[in-house]
């Protein structure tokens, strides 16, 4: 666990101590997962945020969190095997449910109100997009990508660098979802609905933005926990 921390810190460092500082880099649009290898004070500078404010902000949920106890410290101190079945479990079959379940709504709110809200015609295309990745990408964890990891901990792998491809192959795949989220939270205006919004609306973007914080913990996980084991 970090004793200390500072400006300097990699975001991804503070967030894997003190993972409730997720909420707080979120609120101001700084990517803790795919853009977690950046100095607080760079991430802030470059998306135009206070720095001493974002640092005070920081400071008040970590001294509430107790330490840092918390549930990703249970993750760094996890074997592979442990957040894999955790992943699958927490993550990848929600995940499918969550794109079967709310596919539906997404199509219907385009094309009930795509015609004065063309907005909506995009929301519909990232969505659609960032749906068929997603899945394949979740396929090809489960069938090739973490069994190969299995065997990297059983020195078992007969190709070692061929698996480490795989694995830096699922970082480049995550952060095109994660530009694809924010293309979705740029065009919904922060998943903000207008004013006049029905409530099958309302439910899309609240929907989507769930799945936002959704992926964005699970990339964290695999990205800043999980991968960094095997380089």
């Amino acid at each position: 666990m970090l004793k200390t921390y500072s400006e300097q810190t990699l975001v991804r460092d503070l967030v894997n101590d003190f993972p409730k500082t997720a909420d707080v880099f979120k609120s101001v649009r700084i990517d803790f997962c795919c853009g977690g290898a950046t100095p607080i004070a760079e991430a802030a500078a470059t998306g135009g945020v206070d720095l001493g404010v974002l640092m005070a902000n920081l400071t008040e949920v970590i001294e509430k969190s107790s330490n840092g106890e918390d549930d990703m410290k249970v993750w760094i101190d996890s074997d592979s095997n442990t957040i894999i079945d955790h992943v699958i479990s927490e993550y990848h079959n929600p995940l499918r449910e969550e794109f079967l379940n709310l596919s539906p709504y997404v199509t219907k709110v385009s094309r009930v109100h795509g015609g004065h809200r063309p907005e909506l015609l995009k929301v519909y295309e990232l969505y659609y997009e960032l749906k068929k990745e997603m899945l394949e990408h979740v396929a090809k964890e489960e069938e090739t990508v973490f069994p190969l990891i299995k065997q990297l901990d059983d020195n078992t792998v007969e190709d070692r660098d061929g698996a480490l491809n795989y694995i830096k192959e699922l970082e480049a795949e995550h952060d095109h979802a994660g530009a694809i989220l924010k293309q979705l939270r740029d065009i919904t205006s922060d998943f903000i609905p207008p004013a006049d919004a029905c409530g099958t609306y309302r439910l899309v973007y609240k929907r989507l933005e769930m799945l936002e914080a959704q992926t964005f913990m699970h990339v964290h996980l695999e990205n800043n926990i999980l991968f960094p084991r095997y380089f």
